[in-house]
This record gives structure tokens, C-alpha cells and sequence, in this order.
């Protein structure tokens, strides 16, 4: 399970700047429950092999009472919990202040692993200006400086290395190991009532552990013969053993599901529409490569007039999930529930399914002899022979020459000839560009 790592500090010491430094962008997925003030941001980021999770949160006043720094202690305060550590982010120019020392205080309290981050320390790592960090308490400070990417890979570096680098699955393992499947939707969608209806019983809350706030629950579930575990997103919990508005808030267990899970099963509310935070979702969905079945919950409770302007809202919002089956579904009155599973099978089988290579390239060339690329300046394309580069999504590369001139409009073409051939449903789909060097190129 990917590693969470928290960004925390007080307003204005570069949080942001060194979110978007690590994650390598400005894109970050928002948690947008109605009535947040400031909400945390997520984003992937990779490093030295490891792929993990990053939270930046706002500006950190643990003790305030009420108003728009409250919530974003509360935001704050979920974050580190959920967080398998803690980078606290202070700044190098203006030294300690009195508020670094609360966040301080609140931190030991945590019991998390924490990182002192001195940003803005460019110029300044010899400097004794570094010295007065020590007094916080926080362990040996890490100067860096996020505006100009200093001292970045040393931080993570040391952020990073108590968790093991994950190994990759053999083919042999995956052909063995059961189907894992996450239901991931944003709160009150009905994940907690669809898996309770697939399982027979109230049987997820007889897996809760004491003391966990942030692990998703992973369940052993056979049908038909075929082995599933299934990822529960919903956080099922007894009440009154977590804090609640950590589970409520929480976007992590979401994600990690995501990302160990080989079909996603995205939940939508028809009663609410398409919101902000589903096309968030189905958008980390894609980018994390993940075989996706989308089933739309409460398709019982909506009109003939709601339910047509709900299929807009899938077209519009939902249009890079072109390849997702959509269903509609009652999970409390147990309809359309046969169907959800045959495209969950069928969308594992497209992610997994083996492509020939002479298959694949014999496919290329009836390809370019119905539609050739377009020639680009003095550039013609040439596409000669393709493989199959990975599974779970299912990756062909092409190779040839000149292909960094191959425009987007033919790419997709070549992806849907693929998929028409393969019948692929339900997976994303990556087609990967090879070109070879030419040798009469000067350099």
C-alpha cells in the first residue's frame, strides 16, 4: 500500500511550493466536501522507486476555537492522522516562532514520525541560523529550499526509508491471486449498503482493528467460483471508536485502494449527478491505469427527466471514461447487481488479456495501410512493428521512426482499432512511442 506523507506548518512556509516540487505538479486531487473552508490536496509522486501519497494542508493553528482557522486544524489534524509521516514544513528566514512550537507540541502528541523541514534554506546549510530549529524538539532539521528544488532529495530520502520498496508481481502470482476489487465513490454514495448486500451480513465492521483511522479493509469474497477481495473504501467502523471527522473527511483510504486494486468498482450517487469530487475520482482512476466499472446507485429513486439529465452529466464530465460500462443499479433493493459483476469480470479480462506481438503488428500495418499519419513538415512517421509492454493496463508500444511526429488524433485511432480487435472493455488503454536513433543525426 502506497505510504501517505503529510505536509504540515504554519501559513506562508512554502507547503504548497513544496507540494507541487515533490509532485512534480500543479495538479493536486481535491477533497471538495461541502462546508470546507480549506481543503487538502493529494497528489502521487514517486522517488527512488517508491511511489507514495502527498497531502499539502492549509496553515496550522492547532489551538484556535473557531472560525476559518478551526477548520483548517480540523483538515490538518485528519491529515496526520492519516499520514505514515509527517513533514513539518518551518522557514528558514524568520526562525522560530511561537506558533512553530505548538505545532510542535501537537506533533509529539501525535505519536507520528516527523521530519523538521527548514524551507528556504537556500544559501543557508552551513548557516547557525539552523541551529535554533533544534529547540523545537523535531530531530536533525532538513534545509531545503522547494523554490529552487534544494536538499529536495535528501528529504524524501529520509522520509522514505522505513518502507519497503514494493515488489512486482510475477505472472504466475497474478494468474493465482484473487481479483481485487475497490468500491470508491465519495461519502453517502452507498458503498457501505453495496457491499453489505454483496457479503449477506454486516460482516465489515467485525473487521475493525482499534486505533486504525486510515487502513482499508480488505475482505475475502468468492462468487461463482472466481476469487474477489474486495476494498473497502467506505470505512466501516464501529462508532465511537475513531474520530469521526477524520473518517468522514478522509481521501486516503481511497486512493491506496485505487492503487492496489485491479478493477474499480466507481460508485455514483443519480439522485446528485456527476459532482466535482466523482470526476476527481474517475480521473485518479485513469491516471493510476486501473481497469473501472461505473455504476450509478439510486437509479430507482430519480425520473424519467432526472435520469436523462444525469446520462448528460456522464458525457460531459465523464467523457475520458469513454471505455468504462456504465450500470444502473439499486443496492438496497438488490437490482441490476448480476450485470455489475459480469463487467467487473470483463473489464479484468481486457486488463489482463495477452496480445501477440504478431498480432499486434500485423494489426499496426492494416492500420497505417487504411489511414496513413499525417506527414509533419519533412517528417513522415514511419510505424513498423509493435508489443505488448505490460498488463493492468494493458501498455503496446510502437516502434519505428520519427514517431514523436504521431498526433494525438492518430494515436487514438491506432487505440481503437486495438481495442476493437482485442475487445477490450473497461481498461484504459496506453499505446507508448519508439523511435529509433538515427545514425546520420549529428550528436
Amino acid at each position: 500500500m502506497k505510504p501517505v506523507i503529510a505536509l504540515v506548518g504554519r501559513p506562508n512556509v512554502g507547503k504548497s511550493t513544496l507540494f507541487n516540487r515533490i509532485t512534480k505538479s500543479r495538479d493536486a486531487i481535491v477533497a471538495d466536501f461541502s462546508g470546507l473552508t480549506r481543503d487538502r490536496h493529494y497528489g502521487d509522486a514517486k522517488h527512488g522507486g517508491h511511489e507514495f501519497i502527498v497531502v499539502d494542508t492549509g496553515g496550522f493553528e492547532p489551538d484556535k476555537p473557531a472560525g476559518i482557522v478551526a477548520m483548517m486544524a480540523v483538515q490538518t489534524k485528519a491529515a496526520v492522522a492519516e499520514a505514515d509521516a509527517v513533514v513539518f514544513v518551518v522557514d528558514a528566514r524568520n526562525g522560530v516562532s511561537g506558533q512553530d512550537h505548538d505545532i510542535a507540541k501537537y506533533l509529539r502528541g501525535a505519536n507520528k514520525r516527523v521530519l523538521l523541514c527548514v524551507n528556504k534554506a537556500e544559501g543557508l546549510v552551513d548557516s547557525p541560523l539552523l541551529a535554533e530549529f533544534h529547540e523545537l524538539g523535531m530531530g536533525e532539521p532538513h534545509p531545503v529550499s522547494a523554490a529552487h528544488g534544494q536538499g529536495i532529495r535528501s528529504l524524501l530520502d529520509a522520509a522514505l526509508e522505513e518502507f519497503a520498496e514494493p515488489e512486482d508481481d510475477t505472472e504466475e502470482d497474478r494468474a493465482d491471486k484473487p481479483i481485487r476489487l475497490a468500491v470508491a465513490g465519495r461519502p453517502n454514495v452507498g458503498k457501505s449498503t453495496l457491499i453489505n448486500t454483496w457479503l449477506g451480513e454486516e460482516r465489515l465492521v467485525a473487521f475493525d482493528q482499534p486505533g486504525t483511522t486510515r487502513d482499508a479493509i480488505s475482505v475475502p469474497f468468492e462468487r461463482d467460483g472466481r476469487k474477489f477481495e474486495l476494498i473497502d473504501t467506505a470505512g466501516l467502523r464501529r462508532k465511537g471508536k475513531v474520530f469521526e471527522a477524520i473518517e468522514k473527511f478522509s481521501v486516503v483510504k481511497t486512493l491506496q485502494a485505487i492503487a492496489d486494486a485491479n478493477v474499480v468498482l466507481l460508485l455514483i450517487d443519480a439522485t446528485q449527478g456527476v459532482s466535482d469530487q466523482d470526476a476527481h475520482i474517475a480521473g485518479y482512476i485513469l491516471e493510476s491505469g486501473r481497469a473501472v466499472v461505473v455504476a450509478v446507485n439510486k437509479w430507482d429513486a430519480v425520473d424519467a427527466y432526472q435520469r436523462q439529465m444525469f446520462e448528460r452529466s456522464v458525457e460531459q464530465r465523464l467523457a475520458f471514461l469513454k471505455f468504462a460500462p456504465v450500470l444502473h443499479i439499486s443496492a438496497l433493493k438488490r437490482q441490476g447487481l448480476g450485470p455489475v459483476w459480469k463487467a467487473i469480470a470483463d473489464a479484468h479480462a481486457s486488463a489482463t488479456r495477452k496480445m501477440p506481438t504478431p498480432v499486434l503488428t500485423r494489426l499496426l500495418q492494416e492500420a497505417v495501410q487504411h489511414q496513413a499519419p499525417r506527414r509533419s513538415g519533412a517528417f513522415t512517421p514511419k510505424l513498423r512493428y509493435a508489443h505488448q509492454g505490460g498488463m493492468n493496463p494493458p501498455i503496446v508500444i510502437i516502434h519505428g521512426n520519427g514517431l514523436e511526429h504521431v498526433t494525438e488524433a492518430y494515436k487514438r485511432y491506432l487505440e481503437g482499432r486495438v481495442r476493437e480487435h482485442f475487445k477490450l472493455t473497461g481498461t484504459p488503454l496506453r499505446i507508448e512511442f519508439k523511435s529509433s536513433r538515427n545514425p546520420f543525426d549529428e550528436g
